[in-house]
């Protein structure tokens, strides 16, 4: 149910006798929402005060003339004039009923209408390397464009998911390189993907050691110079302090000094640990400039050379293996996983067409792309003649318009790439792609409670995988403790305990991200996760679980599912108005949480779903009411409030359990 369009609905004819410009007829509409405060009104119409100049009338004559050609008599019980222009709305306790009873007879969608306009979204997330597992860090594009996806498609729109797998380019030219000169047989025939992951990282560290060895002179001799320059600056800030101009000039020298202390302190730490391992030292000077070996081999596998094109082609199966691993746990699914190889083949003809409507232009042997705001260039071919990321993304933007034709399509991909995605979006807007909504859905960063990037306590990145078995162990120590149950009167079977841990532990994951704003950071804390209290996936589960346990307890008392189906629903308690409100509100707050793609507007509310259930049963009686028409309509109350959380869930990606 539509409440805020519908109420809107009888609004417009009345504004348009006013308002002939239909921008600030929307705009007036915008101003009709849900109330803030449930005491005075269940929605507010803030439109007299702006539109006094308009009309030239008080506001409070607006809203009188608004109040006068109002219908609402079906819907509101009260419609009343407040301050200066106010028009508050109270809802109906008759209409709620009758609006929540359609939504409990329809289970599956609980009324929510689908679009009248629907969209086709592509929408790009997760896109791991599938050279080496994955690690915490996916997560979040990984359960924001899951939800996301979820959400529109249940909305009515057309929905494609694509896995832009990086499946191609210098990370396999690091394996390949690694598997040539470092492989251990016995360790890659027991555990492919574990040994070509080890590989990876013993090349990438050998390349950062002789990086911090390469750099550590230049950045010594760097430091003084920027050191005398901030001495500089500062001079000129003392003698002229209201010069914002030399302020800021004072602030940039001090950044970049500090910039340039943490690069010598890093590539010192780099070579101090490289140091205490002699065999690694030896490794690493028997392999010297490894990164332009490393390039060589992915030239090689590129240009299709036999010997790297079918160790590629070994290693690819037993890595996407690992990752569906992974998928298939998180129950996450794509439609379609177009790695960066299905582009390799399309990447002369993009690098020709920019050649051909004179937007890139040869600098110093690569070709790039120079767009206005930007100090770097788009850089699509390299001098030795290798492409980049921004090639492949533009080729794959290109067979996207070709293919899906979609109206929207939405890259969840970290805030670190914005200025990459900024500069394809205006590749792509001068190429003729207008008409497709470009959208970056960018996130923050997952931090540790040292408020620094999560990593282990040696310093790697948590794997995934890892993370999810120590989530559903901590939930089996949080929701299957003994004594719990035992206080609880609950007796599961070791195999319920395993599926309950499961689905808690799982859902403490994808909720923990969802329910912070996508922008944001945030700090992953695992013991606040599997709380059965606060804003948790444990504690709307349990709320959930909690609806089960009393509709079964209804059954065997003889209010079966049919009963309460049939059943006359009847809002007679504030509590329950409350609660009753809140569950009308899920079409429009889904609505909402699509307008800037942000998933934690749906925990926000389903976390304050579970709370005002908690108050209703607290307050309510259900099977102790005081007569069996109560009883049954707050059992309808119930179940609608059960499908609704689990349908709110479900649309997260989350599951649930019968019982907890």
């Amino acid at each position: 149910m539509r409440v805020l369009s519908l109420i809107r609905s009888r609004f417009a004819p009345v504004l348009a006798t006013w308002i002939d410009d239909q921008e600030l007829l929307n705009a007036s509409l915008e101003r009709i929402v849900s109330s803030r405060d449930a005491t005075l009104a269940d929605y507010q119409a803030n439109l007299a005060m702006p539109l006094q100049k308009k009309l030239g009338k008080p506001p409070l004559t607006i809203a009188e003339d608004i109040m006068a050609g109002l219908d609402l008599g079906d819907i509101c019980s009260s419609v009343t004039i407040a301050g200066q222009g106010y028009i508050n709305l109270r809802l109906s306790p008759e209409w709620l009923a009758k609006s929540l009873s359609e939504a409990h007879a329809d289970h599956e969608r609980l009324a929510v209408t689908k679009v009248d306009n629907p969209k086709t979204y592509v929408i790009d997330f997760s896109s791991p390397n599938v050279a080496k597992p994955m690690h915490v860090g996916h997560i979040r594009s990984t359960v924001i464009g899951d939800s996301l996806s979820k959400i529109l498609r249940f909305l009515g729109h057309k929905v494609i998911t694509d896995n832009h797998l990086g499946d191609w380019g210098t990370q396999f030219g690091m394996i390949i390189y690694g598997y040539k000169h470092f492989r251990d047989e016995d360790a890659f025939a027991r555990a492919p993907v574990a040994e070509l992951s080890r590989l990876y990282r013993e090349v990438q560290r050998i390349i950062s050691y002789q990086d911090a060895e390469r750099k550590l002179p230049t950045l010594e001799l760097a430091i003084p110079k920027a050191e005398q320059k901030l001495a500089d600056a500062k001079s000129k800030v003392a003698a002229s302090p209201k010069d914002k101009k030399l302020a800021k000039e004072s602030s940039s020298a001090e950044n970049q000094l500090k910039e340039l202390h943490e690069e010598l302190n890093k590539a010192k730490e780099t070579i101090d640990q490289a140091k205490s391992d002699t065999e690694f030292v030896a490794r690493a000077q028997s392999h010297a400039d490894l990164s332009q070996r490393v390039l060589r081999e992915t030239s090689k596998l590129h240009q299709g050379d036999a010997e790297n094109l079918k160790l590629w082609n070994d290693f690819l199966p037993n890595c996407k293996e690992e990752i569906h691993t992974v998928y298939q746990r998180l129950h996450v699914e794509f439609d379609y996983e177009y790695g960066e190889s299905y582009y390799h083949d399309m990447l002369p003809m993009v690098v020709e067409d920019l050649l051909g409507r004179s937007m890139a232009v040869n600098s110093d042997g690569a070709i790039c792309v120079f767009l206005d705001g930007y100090d770097a260039p788009m850089i699509v071919q390299k001098q030795d003649g290798a492409y980049l990321y921004a090639t492949t993304d533009i080729a794959t933007a290109m067979f996207r318009e070709r293919e899906f034709a979609p109206d929207a399509c939405l890259y969840v991909v970290d805030h670190r790439q914005s200025e990459h995605f900024q500069k394809l979006f205006d590749v792509l807007r001068k190429i003729g792609i207008t008409q497709t909504e470009l959208n970056h859905v960018q996130f923050g960063t997952v931090l540790g409670k040292d408020g620094k990037p999560f990593k282990t306590r040696s310093g790697t990145v948590v794997g995934l995988e890892s993370l999810l078995d120590e989530s559903v162990e901590r939930a089996w120590q949080v929701v299957c403790d003994p004594d719990r149950l035992k206080s609880a009167g609950s007796e599961l079977t070791d195999a319920e305990k395993r599926h309950i841990a499961e689905v808690v532990g799982l859902g403490a994951i994808k909720y923990a991200d969802l329910c912070h704003n996508r922008t944001s950071n945030y700090v992953f804390d695992m013991e606040k996760m599997v709380q059965l209290v606060g804003n948790t996936s444990a504690y709307i589960q349990y709320s959930y679980a909690r609806t089960r346990s009393i509709l079964r307890n209804g059954d065997t008392e003889g209010y079966n599912a049919a009963r309460i189906s049939n059943a006359e629903m009847v809002l007679a308690t504030g509590p329950e108005m409350t609660l009753a409100l809140q569950l009308l509100r899920f079409e429009d707050m889904l609505a909402q949480s699509m307008v800037d793609y942000l998933p934690n507007l749906l925990t926000e509310y389903l976390y304050e779903t579970a709370r005002l259930f908690s108050s209703f049963f607290e307050q309510c009686p259900v099977l102790k009411a005081d007569n069996p028409e109560t009883v049954l309509s707050r059992l309808k109350l119930t179940d609608l409030t059960g499908a609704t959380l689990r349908k709110g869930l479900e649309l997260l990606g989350i599951g649930v359990v019968e019982r907890m």
